[in-house]
């Protein structure tokens, strides 16, 4: 982490939209560390009251929410504040929801697990310019192992669920999960 502080601007309001409650305090937490002043929202109701309420500079939202779909907190946001910076969390990367997200007004999508610097990278980066690589990104199995775990938490630990959701084979799923996560 970058200990000289950033050009946040006048505004440091960021609104952090996730419902994985403990990802969202671990990322408030460091982004609060960064500079920020951070307001969480666990719901995309709770984000659309706090984006038409007190619309801010940043916001990181998360696409797929219990009560609905990120996106629609985006368009509130845009409709507030045009000029928010927004990027779009998910752990479910596709190609199509990348340019949904980004055609809506987001001005970068990120894949889940990102962390704080991977965050704060998208946010402050110039609209003609990418952010540069994460200094120590996962690794190719550590990436898959994240997957399957999150699916395997979504079928509520029901292995057969999941292998057949990951078009995989029950004993294979088994073994996978059976071994410690890679580096």
């Amino acid at each position: 982490m970058t200990t000289e502080p950033l050009d946040l601007g006048d505004d440091k309001s960021l609104l952090l939209v996730d419902d994985d409650d403990a990802f969202l305090k671990r990322l408030a937490k460091a982004m609060e560390k960064r500079g920020f002043e951070v307001e969480m929202a666990g719901s995309v109701a709770a984000g659309k009251a706090i984006a038409t309420a007190r619309p801010p500079a940043y916001a990181v939202v998360d696409l797929r929410l219990e009560d609905g779909n990120g996106l629609d907190v985006v368009e509130v946001l845009r409709a507030r504040r045009p000029e928010s910076r927004i990027v779009v969390l998910t752990g479910y990367g596709a190609i199509a929801t990348a340019v949904a997200a980004v055609k809506i007004g987001a001005t970068d999508y990120l894949a889940k697990p990102a962390d704080a610097t991977d965050v704060t990278n998208a946010l402050l980066a110039l609209t003609d310019t990418l952010p540069p690589p994460p200094e120590n990104p996962m690794s190719a199995d550590r990436v898959r192992w994240e997957h399957i775990q999150r699916v395997y938490e979504l079928c509520d630990r029901n292995v057969s669920e999941t292998a057949r959701r990951l078009s995989m084979h029950r004993r294979t799923l088994q073994r996978i999960l059976a071994k410690r996560s890679p580096k």
